[in-house]
């Protein structure tokens, strides 16, 4: 019976090991310019998985003159 818990334990490591390699993550911030000028940035936030995906796909946003963009390392 040990051995089958220190098996299942050992297994359950593995995988929770192997998982968080694979994870991806970016830090990530919002960019705005004026005219095609740099103006201001937000602080730099860690982005990942899902909510990377989505910071990624999502398109520059004009108004008038300013837009803002998301610019991921």
């Amino acid at each position: 019976m040990k051995k089958k818990l220190i098996l299942a334990a050992t297994l359950v490591f593995i995988a929770c090991a192997f998982t968080s390699c694979t994870k991806t993550c970016k830090t990530c911030k919002q960019v705005t310019y004026i005219n095609g000028t740099y103006d201001h940035e937000d602080p730099l936030q860690e982005y990942c998985g899902l909510a990377l995906a989505a910071v990624e796909a999502t398109k520059d946003l004009t108004n008038g003159n300013s837009t803002i963009k998301w610019e991921c390392n």
